[in-house]
């Protein structure tokens, strides 16, 4: 099934005639539980990687002997899940509680040591045919596929993310691996995936208030605020107005590829590519979720009816505390390292 976003609750071209000069276009990839194949653009799903070349592998030393089992996790989602649908009493049993518990407990794995190899999960991967705003790789490379460590565990301050981005020609790859490497255990729940097929859809998006010229954003701060005392006033809620630039108007929630990052948590910071020093474009940006309380003018018409609790995280993924991860990449040249930012 298809997923279509509502039209905006105003036009803001209308309000703010200038923001055509900005408007872009961005691809919400609307991932859903399903069972994709190596063929397709996924989440959490087989990746089209060659029987016969090594599995990307963390190499930073870190200890990765102590955490939770994939398998543990993925078997107590699907109670959890199963256990609220229930009716005409919906919530988990003593038994499965008990059952819970057990599947919640960390693990030990004592051959590994830190200097070990760790291998990488194989979190997304996308097929430019499927992805109308995906750029072209380099080479003519029209498959991305994304991985991550399961670990915060890198970099100077030792607590940061490992992301490792490739790219390759999919017509070349005849023998599939079908049997990758997995870690044993993950340090945290959030890094792994629930597979999720995709339902790509290209929206209209315009840049993120505080990176417009200092007039025009100064104007659309003074209009939200004049909405919100408008709100604030409104003896009927329900005809109050509610929508706002930055929720509702100009950058989608959830899963999406290019179009402009949110820079909502930090103040904006440039992303220079650091080989070549030219401005980065946004490639890939992983939401924690598909939308929320402030965002939830986005939900699409097919998920109108479904409660948030069971449509808004599909992928099961946590991005830092509930945030969104905005992966940046060289528009010239593909391959120099990426660079990203979590809001």
């Amino acid at each position: 099934m298809s997923r279509t976003t509502p039209p905006r609750p105003l036009d803001v071209e209308a309000l703010f005639p200038e923001l055509a000069n900005y408007r872009g276009t961005t691809t919400r990839l609307h991932p859903r539980p399903g069972r994709p194949e190596v063929t397709a653009s996924s989440v959490g799903g087989p990746l089209l990687w060659p029987a016969t070349e090594p599995w990307p592998v963390c190499t930073e030393p870190h200890s990765h002997a102590r955490g939770r089992s994939p398998a543990d996790i993925h078997r107590q989602r699907k109670i959890r899940a199963a256990a609220w649908l229930r009716e005409p009493n919906p919530g988990p049993t003593d038994e499965e509680r008990q059952l819970l518990e057990e599947l919640g407990k960390e693990h030990r794995v004592q051959e590994a040591a830190a200097t070990d190899p760790l291998p990488l999960i194989g979190l997304a991967q996308l097929y430019r045919r499927d992805v109308p705003d995906l750029p072209a790789g380099p080479d003519d490379c029209d498959l991305l596929q994304v991985f991550w460590c399961p670990f915060d565990a890198h970099g100077p301050s030792g607590h940061g993310m490992l992301l490792d981005l490739r790219w390759r020609r999919s017509w070349e790859v005849t023998d599939v691996q079908t049997s990758p490497p997995q870690p044993q255990v993950v340090g945290y729940e959030g890094y792994v995936p629930e597979p999720c097929v995709l339902h790509p859809e290209q929206v209209t998006t315009y840049p993120f208030a505080g990176l417009l010229p200092e007039d025009l954003c100064a104007r659309i701060d003074a209009w939200e605020e004049a909405m919100e005392e408008e709100a604030e006033q409104a003896a009927d809620e329900s005809t109050a107005p509610t929508a706002g630039y930055q929720y509702d108007l100009s950058i989608p929630p959830g899963w999406r590829v290019g179009g402009f990052a949110s820079w909502h948590t930090t103040d904006p910071s440039p992303m220079n590519c650091a080989t070549c020093a030219i401005p980065m474009h946004l490639l890939l940006t992983i939401d924690s979720t598909e939308w929320d309380g402030g965002s939830g003018s986005w939900k699409p018409l097919e998920d109108q009816d479904l409660p948030t609790y069971q449509s808004a995280r599909p992928t099961q993924l946590t991005v830092g505390r509930w945030g969104e991860l905005n992966i940046f990449a060289c528009p010239e040249a593909p391959r120099h390292p990426h660079r990203w930012s979590i809001q």
